[in-house]
């Protein structure tokens, strides 16, 4: 079982928190008859402005607002845990696909090359960087690699955000990740070409995997001069002359739930995808891979904003295998 690459490595908790530049969402999960449930949950809006999600800067401008808020979060769902996974905004990290020819066999090593290829790119220097990978796919050209890479001051500052209120963020990894564990923890995980689009206010992320391998990745700011449909489209694009696609078995959307868009915004956006990728569009629900207590009423805000915790406290518990 390979989870994702994440800025930390750790097993998955039982609570996740996730932190989104307009709200903060923490979700606990049991195992009940051989099923995970999630058994407590819970969302609530950020004040404009407390949390700016960036690469290169920090991320927390109004601390106490934050902490406030996640401490009402985490009493919501069962008390303040002392051991958590932590999901940030995709744009906390750059995410690149590097591939080598040659593998070298020691893992320090490997390490190494890595850190050098990824530093001809990296936009701030090395030394200051929080580097992650994963084997990606093997072809007979090389072996590749997907690598995470993120400021370590930023990680940091949501590290202390939970130790804060009591708690240890063992996992802190991207919510575009997550969505990818909450999709292959489902009952029929994709065992074709696939593609996520993951929507947020402040970004949108386009995923292409093969099974469980991920083939492209690819995120850009909101402030960008580039539409939704274009960022698809050029994926789509990329996918068919660069990576030898021969068409999509599944096209999941998430995020615009949860970033505040309304349903109807929700299911134009849907079919304009549709349009551009000649293929159905359909909406990621976490409780395909988790059941929910009968107690919890879900809305669809909350689901989206659910739906990459229930990923990351997925991650042990997925049958999908890596193709070696």
């Amino acid at each position: 079982m390979t989870p994702w690459p994440n800025l930390l490595d750790a097993r998955a908790p039982t609570v996740a928190v996730g932190f989104a530049a307009n709200r903060i969402s923490a979700a606990s999960l049991e195992s009940r008859g051989g099923r995970s449930v999630v058994v407590a949950c819970a969302s609530e809006k950020l004040p404009a402005g407390a949390l700016v999600p960036s690469l290169t800067n920090p991320n927390v401008h109004d601390r106490h607002a934050v902490l406030d808020t996640l401490g009402r979060v985490f009493d919501q769902v069962g008390g303040r845990p002392r051991r958590v996974g932590a999901v940030v905004p995709d744009l906390v990290a750059k995410v690149s696909l590097v591939r080598f020819e040659r593998v070298p066999p020691r893992h320090q090593d490997l390490d190494q090359l890595i850190r050098w290829q990824v530093r001809k790119t990296a936009p701030f220097a090395i030394e200051e960087a929080q580097i992650s990978y994963m084997p990606g796919l093997r072809a007979e050209d090389g072996q590749e690699y997907v690598v995470s890479i993120a400021r370590r001051d930023v990680v940091a500052e949501y590290e202390g955000l939970c130790e804060a209120v009591g708690a240890h963020a063992g996992i802190v990894d991207l919510a575009a990740f997550n969505l990818i564990n909450a999709i292959l923890a489902g009952p029929e995980p994709p065992m074709d070409d696939w593609l996520l689009i993951h929507v947020t206010g402040e970004s949108a992320s386009t995923a292409i995997l093969r099974g469980d391998r991920l083939i492209f990745f690819r995120n850009r700011a909101a402030d960008v001069d580039e539409s939704l449909l274009d960022l698809v489209h050029q994926a789509a694009m990329y996918y068919e002359d660069r990576l030898q696609g021969h068409g999509f078995g599944r096209v999941i959307l998430a995020g615009l739930a949860a970033a505040g868009s309304p349903s109807s915004d929700i299911d134009q956006a849907r079919r304009r995808l549709e349009e551009r990728v000649n293929h159905a569009v359909e909406l990621l629900d976490p409780r395909e891979s988790s059941a929910f207590a009968d107690r919890i009423s879900a809305s669809s805000i909350l689901l989206d904003a659910l739906a990459p915790l229930v990923g990351l406290l997925s991650r042990d518990r997925k049958h999908v295998h890596a193709t070696r």
